[in-house]
C-alpha cells in the first residue's frame, strides 16, 4: 500500500506542478485573460489544422479536434502534454532510432511467398516490407487458451535457458507468478547467463517499487523501467511499453495476451475468469523478437554492437508447415501496423472472422470494415468481457454494439468473467496473436507486437478456443445494444475521451 501511496505521489506532484505553473502565469496575466485565451484559441486552431494536415485516420484523431474547439484552452493543453509527446521526447526519439537501425538485421526470403496464394500475399508483404518483419517457415507454434496453461511450460523453458534470456513485459506484480519466475532468473543469472528483462513503469506503478530496477541489477538480473515516472517528464509520456515476450536462447519465445501478475493465470481473479491466451513459437520466426527486444533495450543501454551473435539456426524445424510473421507496432514511425493488419484480415476474409477483445474504442475504418465484412457474408463474431475490468471504458466499448449488431456483426460476452486475450482468427488458415487490443491506445499509442500466423497447424486450436467461448457467451441482442437516450449522450460524451482511455 504505501509503495502505491509512493508512486501516486509521483504522478500528483506532476499535475500539481503543470497546475501551479499555469495558475501562476494565469495570475501574472489576469488583466490579459482575454488575450491569453485568444491565444490558446489560435494555438487550438493551428493544432486541428495541423491533426487534420497529417492524420493518418482523422476518425481517430477526431475527439481531440471537437475537444480543442469546444474548449480551446483545456483541450489545447491536453494535447500539448498528451498528443503527439515523441516529437519532443529524447526517449522516444532514441528508441526511433535504434529500431529503425535494427531493420538491417530483418530481411525477407522472398522465395517463401510462391507458397503462397496470391491473395494473401499481399499481407505477408506488408509486414515484410512495411512494418519491417520478415514472415518464415520452419516454426512450431502452440497456442494456450489460459494463463495458467501456458505458465508452466513457461517454467520448463526459462529452467532449460543456457545462454541468455530477455524478457519484456508492461505488468509485474511481485506476487506468486513472477515470484516462480524471478527465482529461476536468479539461478540462471548466478549461472552467468545474460539475463534482461524491460517493464513499463507506468504498468506497475502500484505493483512495483521505484527502486526495482537496482534490485534485481543486484541479483545479478539486468533490467530497466521503460520511461521511468518523474514529477514532471514521466507524467506527460502517453505511450507506454504494452509488449509481452520472453525470449529464450534466440530460440524459444512466449508473448500473447498474459503479463506477470496472478490474476493471469486465475489465482484470485477480481473479474471472474481471467479469459487469457499465450502462444510459443519455436524456429526462426523467434529472431524477430530478439531484434525487436534489442531495439528498445539499446536506446537505453547502448552495449549490442552486433545483434547477430544472438541470431540460431533451426535446421530441427524445416518440416514445420506454414508462415509465421511476429512483427511489432511502434506509435513512432508513419505505420499503423497493428490496425492495418487487423483491416487486411476482415478485408480478405472469405468465410468467417472471430474475434477476442478486451476494450474496443474503434475508428470509422475498423467500423466499416467489420460491417463491409458482415455484408459480404462473412460471419463476422467478437467475443467482449461478460465482466469489465473499466467500467467507464466498458461504456464505450458498448456504445459500439447496436452500429455493429445492425450491421451484420454478431456481438458475445464471455459470461465467465474478462476476456484479455487479443485475437483474430480467419477461414481456417489466418489468425493473429498478439498484445494489441482493438482500442485506441494499443492501435495508436503504445509499443505493441503480434504473430500474423498462415497455415500454421495451431489455427486450429485458436478456432477451437472461440468456440468453446461462444458455447458459454451472451450473444448480444439489438434491444440490449440499443442505449436509452441519456445513455447514448453519456457513450457520446465517453468517446471524447478515448485518447485518454
Amino acid at each position: 500500500m504505501w509503495m502505491a501511496i509512493k508512486r501516486g505521489i509521483v504522478v500528483a506532484a506532476g499535475v500539481i506542478l503543470q497546475l501551479a505553473f499555469s495558475i501562476s502565469v494565469f495570475l501574472f496575466f489576469r488583466d490579459k485573460a482575454a488575450w491569453i485565451e485568444t491565444i490558446y484559441r489560435i494555438i487550438g486552431v493551428l493544432i486541428v489544422l495541423a491533426i487534420v494536415k497529417s492524420s493518418k485516420r482523422l476518425s481517430a484523431d477526431l475527439p481531440w479536434v471537437i475537444l480543442i474547439l469546444a474548449v480551446p484552452v483545456f483541450g489545447a493543453l491536453l494535447y500539448l502534454i498528451l498528443g503527439r509527446s515523441y516529437l519532443r521526447s529524447d526517449t522516444l526519439k532514441r528508441i526511433h532510432a535504434t529500431t529503425e537501425e535494427s531493420r538491417r538485421y530483418l530481411r525477407q526470403d522472398e522465395a517463401l511467398f510462391e507458397s503462397v496464394d496470391t491473395d494473401k500475399r499481399g499481407q505477408l508483404k506488408y509486414i515484410a516490407n512495411k512494418a519491417g518483419y520478415p514472415a518464415t517457415t520452419g516454426n512450431e507454434v502452440k497456442y494456450y487458451a489460459l494463463g495458467e496453461d501456458v505458465y508452466p511450460v513457461m517454467l520448463e523453458k526459462l529452467e532449460s535457458a543456457e545462454e541468455f534470456i530477455f524478457m519484456e513485459y508492461f505488468i509485474i506484480r511481485q506476487d506468486s507468478m513472477w515470484q516462480g519466475i524471478l527465482d529461476i532468473l536468479e539461478r540462471k543469472a548466478k549461472a552467468g547467463l545474460d539475463v534482461r528483462l524491460i517493464y513499463d513503469d507506468m504498468g506497475c506503478i502500484t505493483m512495483l517499487p521505484t527502486d526495482y530496477p537496482k534490485q534485481l541489477e543486484a541479483k545479478g538480473i539486468k533490467c530497466y523501467a521503460f520511461n521511468k515516472l518523474t514529477p514532471v517528464r514521466g507524467v506527460i509520456m502517453n505511450n507506454r511499453d504494452h509488449r509481452k515476450m520472453t525470449i529464450i536462447d534466440g530460440k524459444t519465445v512466449f508473448s500473447g495476451g498474459i503479463n506477470l501478475a496472478d490474476e493471469y493465470i486465475n489465482i484470485n481473479p477480481p473479474y471472474g475468469q481471467w479469459k487469457d491466451n499465450g502462444i510459443m513459437i519455436q524456429g526462426p520466426a523467434v529472431w524477430n523478437y530478439t531484434v525487436m527486444f534489442l531495439a528498445m533495450w539499446n536506446a537505453w543501454r547502448q552495449e549490442d554492437h552486433d545483434y547477430t551473435v544472438f541470431y540460431r539456426d533451426f535446421p530441427e524445424h524445416q518440416a514445420a508447415a506454414g508462415l509465421v510473421a511476429p512483427y511489432g507496432d511502434s506509435p513512432l514511425d508513419d505505420e499503423i501496423v497493428g490496425e492495418n493488419v487487423y483491416l487486411n484480415i476482415l478485408n480478405q476474409a472469405r468465410d468467417y472472422v472471430w474475434i477476442y477483445t478486451p476494450y474496443l474504442i474503434i475508428d470509422s475504418d475498423m467500423i466499416n470494415a467489420l460491417i463491409l465484412a458482415a455484408s459480404r457474408g462473412v460471419d463476422v463474431r467478437i467475443i467482449a468481457p461478460g465482466i469489465p475490468d473499466k467500467k467507464m471504458v466498458y461504456g464505450v466499448t458498448k456504445s459500439y454494439f447496436e452500429a455493429l449488431i445492425r450491421g451484420g456483426v454478431s456481438i458475445y460476452t464471455y459470461t465467465p468473467g474478462f476476456v484479455h486475450s487479443k485475437v483474430f482468427v480467419c477461414d481456417d488458415e489466418i489468425a493473429t496473436v498478439g498484445t494489441i487490443n482493438m482500442d485506441y491506445r494499443s492501435l495508436y499509442l503504445h509499443f505493441e507486437c503480434g504473430n500474423y500466423l498462415y497455415q500454421v497447424a495451431a489455427i486450429a486450436d485458436i478456432k477451437a478456443d472461440l468456440e468453446a467461448a461462444f458455447a458459454v457467451s451472451h450473444r448480444v441482442s439489438i434491444q440490449e445494444a440499443t442505449p436509452k437516450p441519456i445513455q447514448g449522450l453519456w457513450q457520446a460524451i465517453l468517446r471524447l475521451f478515448a485518447p485518454l482511455m
